[in-house]
């Protein structure tokens, strides 16, 4: 049964915004006391994300790229169409970098409060020839044992990358393998989410159990900085990358993909929609089907505009909550944390409540202050969510008509049809 064929109190965004008002109610009725014998759970919660973090980033990153294939015309495409997607990815962080730096959501806000335990020193690389170190790995084991998360983003990439230009027997027996064990991890995964709303529930009790209603002022805060970073990036960011890199009228790709951003809008998967966006990208676009088979079920994986948007202001948000104020190298960790992050996020709704810890562990933000502000977050995160997942596939469709023109295709968006 699909979740809109679900009775509304078996829709998980339903069971979230229920547990969130279960848990203020629970927070203001009995305070502290409530907090310390319901925050567990939340904190279990978390600790659970955490667990599948390493194995869901290797899995997907390298089932992804590795699916990528050989040969001269697709190591063309593969090159333009990553360089797409880490100039798009990068415009939005940017954007939402600016936002987050300028409105400043989390300044003042009693959030990080909620616990007293201190959280340790924030440890970012001193310079650009640091971050290069600490971005290729000199043990891969160790580097997931510590969870060093630049580090396994690339030995992924770049491991993915190898498996694309193996032998096709040895190739597919790769690709089959690591693309099983992303299925059996994504299952897993489902089956975390599934008790997302219990875990709201814990750490929306915390949270008001120890510092009342004060939270929620910097959360609208919050809320408006990472929506209006959504609405530039996809009404001014990726236009203008229509405009620029493929001469395309933005108001007719936008008539032609309005079915792919409302099923995106409501699914909040980017996986979900792909066969959607994939027809109309086609059929309505213009995009052939040797440029469009191969652009938009790598954009499914790899290319996370909204996401990465989000990590970077969500990040952002909670070192301010904590009292953090980062400095510009630390930021720029921010930013290529997220842009390569996003990489690693599944094509599913919530993808971003699992990828969001990595942008925090590459500055070492983690406890249970950390904790608190992420249950707040994930709890009034189901628009967002809808949002930019919108955004993800508006900028998939983007690129694969960017690319058509590039490669020659002169029918790409001529009419709105």
């Amino acid at each position: 049964m699909s979740n809109a064929d679900r009775p509304w109190y078996r829709r998980l965004h339903w069971q979230v915004f229920i547990a969130m008002a279960l848990g203020i109610l629970t927070g203001a009725v009995f305070g502290e006391p409530a907090a310390a014998r319901i925050g567990w759970i939340g904190d279990l919660f978390m600790e659970l994300l955490r667990m599948i973090i390493i194995p869901l980033v290797l899995t997907s990153i390298i089932a992804g790229v590795a699916t990528v294939g050989g040969g001269s015309t697709i190591g063309r495409l593969f090159s333009k169409t990553l360089g797409y997607y880490v100039l798009s990815s990068s415009l939005a962080v940017v954007t939402g970098l600016a936002l987050v730096n300028l409105i400043r959501p989390g300044v003042g806000s009693d959030i990080g409060g909620a616990v007293s335990q201190e959280l340790p020193e924030l440890s970012t690389p001193s310079s650009p020839i640091e971050l290069l170190f600490d971005v290729v790995p000199e043990n891969v084991i160790q580097a997931a044992a510590n969870t060093e998360m630049l580090a396994i983003i690339f030995f992924s990439i770049v491991f993915g990358a190898s498996i694309s230009v193996l032998p096709e027997r040895t190739r597919t027996i790769l690709t089959d393998l690591f693309d099983a064990l992303f299925q059996t991890m994504m299952k897993l995964t489902n089956g975390i989410i599934f008790f997302l709303p219990l875990g709201v529930y814990g750490l929306i009790t915390t949270m008001v159990g120890t510092t009342g209603f004060s939270a929620f002022r910097a959360l609208a805060f919050y809320v408006v900085t990472l929506g209006a970073g959504l609405t530039v990036h996809l009404f001014i960011g990726l236009p203008l990358l229509l405009i620029l890199l493929g001469r395309i009228s933005p108001k007719i790709h936008f008539a032609n993909m309005r079915e792919p951003l409302l099923v995106a809008f409501s699914t909040s998967s980017s996986g979900a929609t792909l066969p959607v966006t994939m027809a109309a990208v086609e059929e309505k676009v213009g995009v052939s089907n040797r440029v469009g088979s191969f652009v938009l079920p790598m954009g499914a994986t790899v290319n996370m505009d909204g996401t990465a948007l989000f990590e970077c202001v969500g990040a952002l948000f909670i070192a301010q909550a904590l009292g953090f104020d980062l400095s510009l190298v630390q930021q720029a960790v921010v930013v290529l944390t997220a842009i390569l992050a996003s990489i690693g996020a599944a094509a599913v709704p919530s993808a971003g409540l699992v990828v969001i810890f990595i942008v925090l562990e590459a500055i070492n933000l983690r406890g249970p202050e950390v904790n608190v502000i992420v249950g707040s977050m994930l709890a009034i995160d189901r628009p967002l969510d809808m949002y930019r997942t919108a955004v993800n596939v508006f900028s998939d469709s983007c690129g694969a008509a960017i690319i058509a023109r590039s490669e020659g295709e002169t029918e790409v968006d001529q009419v709105a049809r």
